[in-house]
């Protein structure tokens, strides 16, 4: 038998720069979680840009970030964003 330790799912924060976004639609396509949606606000450009519709379904696979053509979006570990958010309170 093999123990791996405490293994646990990871999870992830998804951010988005709404004004670099062109409002392509990638990243919520290939999202496999469908953690995105497409907003129904328009950005500085005039496009519709995504907005996270379901955070806890994140994986952290960081495809919508891989896919993005403009950029607009990246993601962190969501245990990354609570040890900051400690160390600034």
């Amino acid at each position: 038998m093999i123990y791996f330790g405490d293994l646990r799912p990871k999870r992830g924060v998804v951010h988005i720069e709404v004004d670099r976004c062109k409002g392509c639609g990638f990243c919520v396509e290939y999202c496999p979680r469908d953690v995105l949606v497409m907003s129904d606000e328009f950005n500085a450009k005039g496009y519709h840009p995504p907005k996270v519709k379901d955070i806890d379904n994140c994986c952290y696979c960081q495809l919508c970030e891989a896919i993005c053509p403009e950029f607009a979006l990246f993601v962190t570990l969501a245990e990354e964003e609570a040890e900051v958010e400690d160390r600034t309170s």
